[in-house]
């Protein structure tokens, strides 16, 4: 397991701290984004929360509590990475359905992330959903255009 401690920083503008946190982590979740991706994969496999806990060595409530919130906004972050995959790359064959909201979403930031690799010589496809959903992947409201 990866610790991590985010930095705060005192705003200027309205003197209140804020965290500053990495873009390869999630707002509010003390696992990068890599780990939480890995179970949302799992999940879009078959898998249940319990067999994805063990396997990741993280307790049974927090990947439930990532599916659900996963599961919750799958839609919205399906429309998202296939506008993005559409952005760069427009020749990019239709995602066919995988079975479920969490699968399909899984499979557009996939190939978003595949393509952002070709075209802009990125990093790994959860590095990449954390950064382009500002951290706000797995966020109560997802909010309009990331």
């Amino acid at each position: 397991m990866v610790r991590h401690r985010p930095r705060r920083a005192r705003c200027i503008s309205c003197g209140a701290t804020h965290v500053l946190l990495a873009q390869l982590w999630l707002s509010r979740r003390a696992d990068a984004g890599a780990v939480i991706g890995a179970a949302l994969e799992a999940k879009a496999a078959g898998s249940g929360h319990r067999p994805i806990a063990a396997a990741l060595g993280r307790p049974a409530s927090t990947v439930r509590g990532w599916l659900r919130r996963a599961a919750v906004n799958a839609e919205q972050v399906r429309v998202e990475f296939t506008r993005l995959l559409g952005a760069l790359d427009p020749l990019a064959a239709a995602l066919r359905p995988r079975g479920s909201a969490l699968a399909d979403a899984v499979e557009a930031i996939g190939r978003a992330a595949a393509a952002a690799v070709v075209r802009l010589s990125l990093v790994a496809p959860w590095e990449f959903a954390a950064r382009v959903s500002g951290g706000r992947l797995l966020a109560p409201s997802l909010g309009v255009g990331w």
